[in-house]
């Protein structure tokens, strides 16, 4: 069995069960030697902007000279981008054996992210990390992620989002991000509403967590510069030097957050915005671009759980032009669902990459937003043109 066709296999065992739970999880790392409290974890959550701060703090570890494995997800175009060392993808030999590795200590029926959890941690210990940049699944509290024990937590944002498992106030969800505070853990905060603010203070005084909000403005379209703010200051509490920061951010790609491609004469971006916080900051920030300026097309997909009746809505609002397609996904938003959503004007085109051309033909710029798997399966097709 090829690769993709494993990790496919393995995608398969969330549907199959609920996962060992957290107890458990526990129990299973414990059979393989605690890998996790091998390397020292700085613990990543938030609605939106935990993975740029992931992918920002692990290159700037990286560039001072730290062997630093980071965990991330979902991955845009191969399994292999969750996990990886100084910006090197984990083989996927390596990703096989690590995850067979944990299968074998398996009692409690373990789920997709689960086991990707536990590979990663024991992939890392494999290969003597020093620090690592973990970035939590869902919520936080009951996360497989926060059997760690970080040396600091960060909390990027709370919004509406999975509010079917996190809670439908922003009450409740910050609770669910605030689990991954530990006892006497320092936690950096970005700017959150009064309630969450409430919740997040109070967790970090039981506790008895230091406690730092580190902007407390939180306007539209400073989203970016938030998440910029809090890896500068995670980095400060990590010792790490303000010329090897600055390197760090200058150098840094990040897949899929307004990411630009030059098509010949069209210009393509990519932004995984899927959620409409996200995608509120997105546009705030859109607006204060060039592209804004030009003759502009949206190529947007959404999955069916999310609130794309609200995103479309916020889309609709900035292009005249925009086009909705279905990625290959059982969560995907279909036609059915979403014909009758369309802005004015708007079309639904099934097939991405026609899609994906009709948006070039219409526009000089095409921003692909509304899910990280159009982001995903557009990127692997300019990669392959370019």
């Amino acid at each position: 069995m090829n690769f993709n066709a494993w990790f496919n296999q393995l995608q398969t065992r969330t549907a199959q069960n609920r996962g060992a739970g957290l107890l458990a999880f526990k129990e299973l790392l414990a059979r393989l030697n605690n890998p996790q409290n091998s390397y020292k974890i700085i613990h990543v959550a938030g609605t939106n902007g935990k993975g740029t701060v992931c992918m920002l703090l692990a290159r700037a570890l990286t560039c001072a000279g730290k062997k630093t494995g980071l965990f991330i997800s979902p991955h845009l175009i191969s399994p292999t981008e969750r996990i990886q060392i100084d910006g090197l993808e984990i083989a996927p030999d390596d990703f096989k054996r690590a995850a067979e590795k944990v299968l074998l200590q398996e009692k409690e029926p373990l789920n997709f992210f689960e086991i990707l959890t536990a590979a990663a941690f024991v992939y890392f210990a494999e290969k003597n990390a020093q620090y690592v940049v973990l970035e939590t699944g869902l919520g936080g509290r009951k996360d497989p992620t926060n059997a760690c024990m970080p040396v600091v937590s960060v909390i990027t944002s709370v919004g509406l989002d999975h509010t079917h498992l996190l809670g439908d106030n922003l009450e409740k969800i910050a609770f669910e991000k605030a689990g991954i505070i530990k006892p006497g853990v320092p936690v950096l905060c970005g700017a959150l509403s009064p309630d969450a603010t409430r919740v997040v203070e109070q967790t970090a005084r039981e506790k008895n967590a230091p406690l730092e909000f580190v902007d407390a403005e939180n306007l539209p379209g400073n989203a970016q510069k938030q998440n910029i703010r809090l890896v500068c200051r995670s980095a400060k509490m990590l010792k790490i030097s303000d010329e090897v920061i600055n390197g760090a951010l200058e150098t840094a790609n990040l897949p899929g957050r307004f990411e630009i491609f030059k098509c010949g004469s069209k210009t393509v971006i990519l932004d995984g915005a899927h959620n409409p916080p996200a995608m509120e900051n997105l546009l705030a920030f859109w607006k204060t671009t060039p592209f804004a300026q030009r003759r502009a097309a949206v190529l947007c997909a959404f999955m069916k759980d999310k609130d794309y009746v609200q995103m479309l809505h916020l889309l609709g609002t900035h292009f005249q032009t925009g086009i909705v397609t279905a990625v290959s996904s059982p969560r995907a938003a279909r036609e059915r669902q979403m014909f009758a959503r369309l802005p004015a004007g708007w079309n639904f085109v099934p097939d991405v990459e026609i899609a994906l051309a009709q948006a070039k033909q219409d526009a000089d710029v095409v921003l692909c937003t509304g899910s990280f798997y159009l982001v995903g399966a557009v990127r692997k097709s300019l990669l392959k043109v370019a």
